[in-house]
């Protein structure tokens, strides 16, 4: 999705955020007839608390936020949630919360996965503030969504074949160089680990490696855990714990995410990208407790549980990062 902010501050409705501490001082500031509506309200400026102030003709004239203690950068984030379609701008909102800091917090605020189900049709725009580089947060904010789409797509669109897909798309995108190792090729390639991990599964386990920037640049790797869904293997999950694990790969989502905000702002660095993409399952070629490898590293490991496979495919992605220090 793409982040959208106005430029003309021309009948926007403005925001407002106070902390509790603050509230009382802040009320007195406001017109009689706003303070009134917030006392009767009941609001008690809570964190996430949205109050909305009709005009005189009905429509929304201005919209209010509870802070709490006013701790968190980005709250203004419970904003575009509660909001109708239409135009904001920033009205009295404590520094903290202001700027740079407003802009991301509404484009997070403003994300919606909506693969699965009709997107809500809310037109919302947020006039830049002052001092936010539009630009920037922009950058930022599809980094975020690129890694939020990966996590929350389910585990039946999220394999390790999609994930590379996603990588490699990616990696295209921005002229990056990419290769992906499939399968048996990992044992002849010397990551035993992440095959091993990734063997009892139909889905076969890869490990996703893309460069770009200039070799002469200061370097900077990247690796990120994609297990794409985790059963828990032999030792396995009760279902209750396996609720969450499309989530698994959050690690490889997070990285590819970092790889988007770097490259897009093209960065004097020379960035590498690993990821072992794998799943695990139970079946007759899964590996087992008790079973012995060797690392890519050199060293033996014994498989106490195979519910522990994270440190095991990161074990070998790392080994290869820790090559080129």
């Amino acid at each position: 999705m793409q982040v959208s902010f106005a430029r003309n501050a021309r009948d926007a409705v403005p925001l407002h955020a106070v902390t509790a501490a603050a509230l009382a001082r802040w009320l007195a500031t406001r017109p009689k007839r706003e303070a009134r509506f917030l006392k009767g309200a009941g609001f008690t400026a809570k964190e996430g608390e949205v109050q909305l102030i009709a005009g005189a003709d009905g429509s929304l004239s201005v919209a209010v936020l509870g802070l709490g203690k006013g701790d968190d950068k980005l709250a203004l984030a419970a904003f575009p949630a509660s909001l109708p379609a239409g135009t904001y701008r920033l009205g009295d909102v404590p520094e903290m919360q202001a700027g740079s800091a407003a802009a991301l917090a509404w484009a997070l605020g403003s994300y919606e996965f909506a693969r699965y189900r009709k997107p809500k049709a809310k037109a919302m725009r947020l006039v830049l503030p002052d001092g936010a580089d539009g630009a920037e947060i922009s950058r930022v904010a599809q980094g975020l969504f690129l890694a939020r789409d990966l996590i929350n797509t389910p585990p039946n669109d999220m394999g390790p074949q999609e994930l590379a897909d996603a990588a490699i798309a990616l990696a295209k995108s921005h002229g990056a160089k990419v290769s992906v190792i499939v399968g048996e090729a990992l044992l002849k390639s010397n990551y035993p680990l992440i095959h091993a991990v990734g063997r009892g599964s139909a889905r076969a386990p890869r490990l996703i490696d893309f460069t770009w920037g200039n070799e002469s640049a200061p370097k900077v790797t990247l690796v990120g855990k994609g297990v794409c869904f985790d059963t828990g293997g032999y030792d396995l999950k009760p279902s209750s714990g396996m609720l969450s694990m499309k989530k698994d790969m959050g690690g490889a989502a997070t990285v590819l995410g970092v790889a988007s905000m770097a490259m897009s702002a093209k960065l004097n660095l020379r960035l590498r990208v690993l990821i072992p993409a794998v799943e695990n399952s139970v079946s007759g070629t899964a590996y087992r407790p008790s079973d012995v490898f060797k690392s890519r590293k050199g060293l033996t490991v014994e498989i106490g549980n195979t519910d522990a496979e994270g440190r095991l495919v990161l074990a070998d992605a790392l080994a290869e990062a820790d090559s080129e220090a």
